[in-house]
């Protein structure tokens, strides 16, 4: 009897090693990481005992990533490409390749090899103990200035205390995730998604097997620090009201000072104090009731337009061409029955 987290006991039923492992790896503009990711692939492949499915998504890139992926396909029949009509973000190309996998388990990695493929092989081990979902859990960041240490350790640890307690520190979307929690996972449709966020939500018995992350190998990281601020807001408000809630602190604070500022004039006026009659305070005021109000419009008006977004319907992504694999894409029963049938 294992505990996943600190408020579901699940009880684990061991099983064996999947009979067909999906690797998902989204790329955007990765030219110069088709060749090692290629040779780490076919090699980390050769060591399994059963199937390796992969399911490469190009998201718009702008460079030969496709070209590449294409010729690849051509002489690999392991190998889908999912090509999308534009460029849809990171998490959007996640999703696209989970919602193709067939494979009993599913890997969700980077193209630039920074998350070891041999790490998979302690997931697996993890699974086969019983577990759904296996992340991989940071412990160091070789080849990352302290800086970008410093803020990913910050963004963790303010979005477990703020946000969601429940989310893993250090720990990104490289993962291992079971075709039962999967089909649970890409039942959510939200369009602005944060899927390790996602995969902690809707439970299973998770845990965390520890690696040390390497630097990339070739290319460069398609996440700057304007990327990452605009990642962190998504999540923060995919997963919490708190920003509304710290609207209401503001107006809270606002009130605070403008009794301090009531008072302070009712003493100036009986004590002397030298002012200058009104100015003071009442530029203050304004300045804090516009501050204030403008700020909680804003947070209001970014959840009223991610409603908007979102009751429009559209599908999260188009696919506009595949490669490999039949070049066919798998309905929902498809994939169903390709991963009941591999068992």
């Amino acid at each position: 009897m294992k505990q996943a987290d600190p408020n579901t006991v699940h009880l684990l039923s061991p099983r064996e090693s999947p009979a067909r492992l999906s690797l998902v790896i989204p790329m955007y503009n990765e030219e110069a990481m088709i060749a090692p990711l290629r040779e780490a692939v076919n090699s980390f492949a050769r060591a399994l005992p059963g199937e390796v499915e992969l399911i490469l998504v190009n998201d718009g890139s702008s460079d030969q990533t496709l070209a590449l992926l294409a010729e690849w396909a051509a002489t690999d029949a392991r190998v889908r490409v999912l090509h999308l009509s534009r460029n849809f973000g990171h998490q959007i190309a996640a999703t696209a390749g989970l919602d193709h996998a067939t494979g009993d388990a599913v890997v969700l990695l980077d193209a630039d090899l920074q998350d070891p493929l041999s790490v998979i092989h302690q997931m697996i081990d993890r699974y086969c103990d019983g577990y759904d979902v296996v992340y991989g859990q940071r412990e160091s960041r070789a080849g990352e200035s302290a800086y970008k240490r410093f803020t990913a350790w910050m963004f963790y640890r303010i979005m477990r205390t703020l946000v969601y307690r429940q989310l893993p520190p250090d720990v990104g979307d490289f993962r291992l995730i079971s075709r039962a929690c999967l089909d649970a996972v890409i039942q959510m449709r939200e369009t602005h998604r944060f899927l390790r966020g996602m995969v902690a939500w809707v439970g299973f018995p998770q845990i965390a097997v520890p690696y040390h992350r390497q630097a990339r190998v070739a290319g460069s990281t398609k996440y700057p620090l304007r990327k990452m601020l605009a990642f962190s807001w998504v999540a923060a408000t995919s997963f919490s009201t708190l920003p509304l809630r710290l609207s209401v602190i503001m107006g809270a604070i606002v009130g605070i000072i403008g009794v301090e500022e009531g008072i302070r004039a009712i003493l100036a006026h009986f004590l002397g104090w030298y002012t200058v009659p009104g100015w003071t305070s009442l530029t203050v005021m304004v300045s804090l009731i516009g501050s204030a109000m403008l700020m909680s419009i804003g947070i209001l008006g970014q959840y009223v337009a991610k409603l908007y977004e979102q009751s429009k319907g559209r599908p999260l992504y188009i696919v506009a061409r595949t490669f490999g694999a039949g070049s066919k894409i798998p309905s929902q029963a498809e994939r169903s029955d390709a991963a009941a049938h591999s068992k």
